[in-house]
């Protein structure tokens, strides 16, 4: 699954070419696949694509006709524009440069201007179409807690205690609990607030939970800076890696490297299925 950065660079990208550039009046849409469609196509047809929104890791295009299309990439989404320009972001492959539709091209939406492919080869994401005032009211959005820039440190202490039990670690990866945080930046967060991934949620100060807020804010802002964290599965919306991995990443993928600030070397363990990058020193249980 994207993380937000990711989804929040993909979607200045697509702005540009549905908002700032007026090439959003939508003149079809085409869905290969019922599952990766939800809602009914006609509905969105005629209208323009007036703002593009994130709340949190999905992907909002609001429409002039009081319509939007709530996007989720999933896995292994791509979200391909071939207009004027071409962009593209998801997950990377030939798709991105390769002639479309294909075999992974679930819907087609053709604007003004060009054409939105939405690819997901394991089917696993969706396009839904609801009424704009009600997008905060749809399940998958509703369940959604706070952005880090949104939470306050005692906000999410208070959190913390309802799940006291829980490793650390996957309490943050929860959507409900705070949103937006996935593998890379959970274990980014925790490195910056000195916090190890297994410790029970309820041992966590609320000084430390002031911390880890903090520490998931710095990261993303410096991973929206350059772009993205691309690692395997995600790319910006003009086809390129985001560096943030190679520019800033502490602990994530570095495993056998020294800390940066302590000299000891980085570990990799299993915490909630995951897999979890540490400073053994820097991060003590």
């Amino acid at each position: 699954m994207p993380e937000l950065p990711e989804v929040e660079t993909i979607r200045r990208g697509l702005s540009g070419c549905l908002v700032r550039k007026k090439g959003g009046r939508i003149l079809s849409v085409e869905v290969l696949e019922t599952k990766s469609f939800i809602g009914v196509a006609e509905d969105v047809v005629g209208a323009n694509v007036i703002e593009m929104r994130r709340r949190g890791k999905a992907l909002i295009f609001d429409l002039s006709n009081k319509k939007s299309l709530i996007c989720h990439l999933r896995m292994t989404g791509q979200m391909i524009w071939v207009g004027d320009e071409r962009f593209a972001g998801g997950h990377p492959n030939d798709n991105f440069i390769d002639e479309l539709p294909n075999k992974q091209t679930r819907v087609i939406i053709e604007f003004e201007r060009g054409k939105l492919f939405f690819n997901d080869q394991r089917k696993f994401g969706f396009i839904k179409v609801v009424s704009t005032n009600e997008v905060e009211e749809d399940a998958f959005i509703r369940k959604l807690a706070k952005e880090p820039w949104e939470m306050t440190g005692e906000e999410l202490y208070k959190k913390l205690q309802r799940h006291r039990g829980a490793p650390i670690k996957s309490t943050i990866l929860d959507q409900t609990i705070i949103a937006g945080l996935g593998n890379i930046y959970a274990d980014e967060a925790l490195y910056f607030a000195k916090i190890n991934p297994k410790r029970k949620a309820g041992l966590v100060s609320e000084k430390e939970a002031k911390t880890l807020i903090e520490g998931a804010r710095v990261v993303m802002d410096r991973s929206l800076e350059a772009g993205g964290s691309t690692l395997r599965n995600y790319v910006k919306s003009d086809g390129t890696k985001g560096d943030y991995l190679e520019l800033f990443a502490e602990v994530f993928n570095r495993q056998g490297q020294e800390c940066r600030r302590c000299g000891e070397k980085i570990k990799k363990m299993k915490v909630g299925g995951r897999g979890t990058h540490y400073c053994p020193k820097c991060q003590k249980v």
